[in-house]
């Protein structure tokens, strides 16, 4: 190599690097306690640029320990905003006691007011982050602080209750570990080592006992399956169309909040009170579950690099346009969705969601009677019936309910995942109904909210049914790509569940949220019925004592097929 090129090489060694260190903000960190209006201090910490004289603020506010998010704040930051991330009260370094939500709004807007009044801070503020982070922002939003400009809340709710209960269900599992894990623990207590026993305990009143020790507040969200007054702090669904901010909202449709964040940018986009917020709604939504978003492997299913998003760039791209811009000058949002279909695993545009060019298609259940298990006779087919088909029955068991997915080694019950894995294993029970189609010679395709209308029975005063929506590859694996729950007295109201008359025939609908998948040629459709997807949701005691009683019975649930009774799921298909 020649002298020269040497000295260039090695110049470029030196020069490249103070070159990009000059490029890169030198972002500083720095731990505040702020005052809230009861005088408790929440550690607080501010990221920044100290070149820039002012900025606007990203606020998230987290009972997860705000030192799990140094690298989003820092690179916030070194895109010209002041990343502030503060942990809730009562939670790692803030004062005060924790209480899920309780405080979240009031809290938030001290905060907000607070950094409103810094001095870096330029007056525009927004907030970001998913889950409970999510709902501090609603909470926050709900008690119109000054100067927030915009949020972000991905897969998170508005109404508490709606993601808790679903057709009168529990997520059982995902709230008796949440508690576990961000409840106050006295001096000396242990969780529990036994799980199962645990979420098979009645009454459902005494599980935070069972966990280990008392937990009011798990306590009273066990023992309120009704949508009453109890849920009013956290149910915002219905005045979120007052607030006047652009959102963004990022969530998958394995995700335990898909219906939640979905329905929320739903409203916001149809009937928001101000026409400007109504244009100014973005979804993103994926293949993920709750602990994936942005990644290709959900579960036991890769959906290839196309599946692959970066979230806080998503964000910052967000914030450019309605954070860091004035927001009055901002466009409306060019492309509102943007959705993932699973199968051809491509991502789509639309104006809205549901997207138009789908119409709901019904697919009607047929058999001989003995659609049980994945080798009974249960069909799936275009064709309503127009004979007297036999009904279907099987007996769901209290003691032994049929689980969310398949228990193994690596998977004990407790780590029950709502994301695609194989139904096979399942669909050897009994207690489980298969009704399937016949290869497709091409591909299907749907986008939308699914459903299934169902003719039920059952001789107990209360039965849970459960429908999902599968996916048959050529290989036989059986990728489950939506579910729902419908707990019979639940059947006409959140507010006021009526027992069900053993033996009557009710017609019921079960929601399976939101979904977008393409059946591909040589996959087959199929849907599973069941009484319990456990311990996803909590097991039904077929009773309808409610969560104080402590007894069960074995129900026999019939679902009926025939010319008068046509039980089918409705998929909203391309046209």
């Amino acid at each position: 190599m020649k002298r020269s090129h040497v000295l260039a090489v090695c110049l470029c060694l030196f020069v490249a690097p103070w070159l990009y260190a000059a490029k890169t903000p030198a972002v500083t960190q720095e731990t505040v306690m702020v005052p809230m209006r009861d005088g408790v201090l929440l550690a607080t910490d501010v990221y920044r640029d100290p070149s820039l004289k002012q900025a606007p603020v990203l606020l998230m506010r987290t009972p997860y320990n705000k030192d799990r998010v140094k690298k989003s704040a820092e690179r916030f930051a070194a895109a010209g905003y002041v990343a502030v991330v503060q942990d809730c009260r009562g939670k790692f370094q803030s004062e005060g006691v924790f209480y899920p939500y309780d405080n979240e709004g009031r809290d938030g807007y001290d905060a907000i007011e607070w950094l409103g009044k810094q001095p870096w801070c330029n007056g525009r503020i927004g907030m970001w982050g998913a889950s409970y982070v999510g709902a501090t922002q609603w909470l926050a939003a709900h008690e119109r602080p000054p100067g927030l400009v915009t949020i972000a809340p991905t897969a998170t709710f508005s109404s508490f209750y709606r993601n808790l209960y679903l057709g009168g269900a529990m997520r059982l599992s995902l709230i008796t570990r949440w508690a576990a894990g961000n409840s106050q623990k006295p001096e000396g207590a242990t969780v529990t080592d036994d799980w199962r026993k645990t979420l098979l305990h009645l009454p459902m009143s005494e599980i935070d006992e069972q966990i280990g020790w008392s937990i009011p507040w798990l306590e009273g969200m066990l023992t309120h399956p009704e949508h009453d007054g109890y849920w009013k702090p956290t149910e915002m669904s219905t005045e979120m169309v007052e607030l006047k901010l652009p959102m963004q909202h990022i969530v998958g449709y394995y995700d335990f909040f898909s219906r939640e964040t979905v329905g929320n940018f739903s409203r916001m986009q149809h009937w928001s009170t101000d026409l400007a917020t109504q244009q100014r709604q973005q979804l993103i939504l994926g293949p993920w579950d709750h602990g994936s978003i942005g990644r290709a492997k959900v579960g036991d299913v890769d959906f290839g690099e196309n599946a692959v998003i970066d979230k806080d760039g998503e964000n910052l791209k967000w914030f450019e346009q309605y954070l860091k811009a004035d927001t009055t000058k901002s466009p409306a949002v060019a492309v509102p969705v943007r959705y993932f279909s699973m199968g051809d695993n491509v991502w789509q545009e639309a104006q809205t969601w549901p997207p138009q060019g789908f119409t709901p298609t019904p697919f009607y259940l047929h058999s001989e009677g003995s659609a049980n298990t994945g080798a009974g006779n249960g069909r799936l087919d275009y064709c309503p019936p127009v004979t007297a088909e036999p009904a279907d029955s099987f007996q769901a068991d209290p003691a032994d309910p049929a689980p969310a997915c398949p228990v193994t080694e690596k998977r004990p019950l407790i780590a029950a995942t709502w994301a695609p894995v194989d139904q096979r294993p399942i669909e050897k029970r009994n207690d489980v109904l298969v009704y399937t189609t016949e290869p497709y010679t091409e591909p299907l395709t749907f986008a939308g909210n699914a459903e299934a209308k169902l003719y039920v029975s059952a001789d107990t005063p209360d039965a849970d049914w459960v429908v999902k929506l599968i996916d048959v590859h050529p290989d036989g694996f059986a990728q489950n790509l939506a579910v729902g729950i419908l707990r019979g007295r639940f059947r006409d109201s959140e507010q006021k569940p009526t027992a069900l008359h053993p033996g009557k025939e009710y017609e019921i609908t079960v929601d399976l949220g939101p979904i977008a998948a393409q059946i591909g040629a040589g996959h087959r459709l199929r849907v599973d019925i069941c009484g319990a997807y456990f311990p996803l949701f909590d097991r039904n005691p077929n009773t309808g004592e409610g969560p104080f009683g402590k007894e069960t019975k074995i129900a026999t649930e019939k679902v009926y097929h025939d010319a008068v009774r046509p039980s089918r799921i409705i998929l909203p298909c391309r046209e």
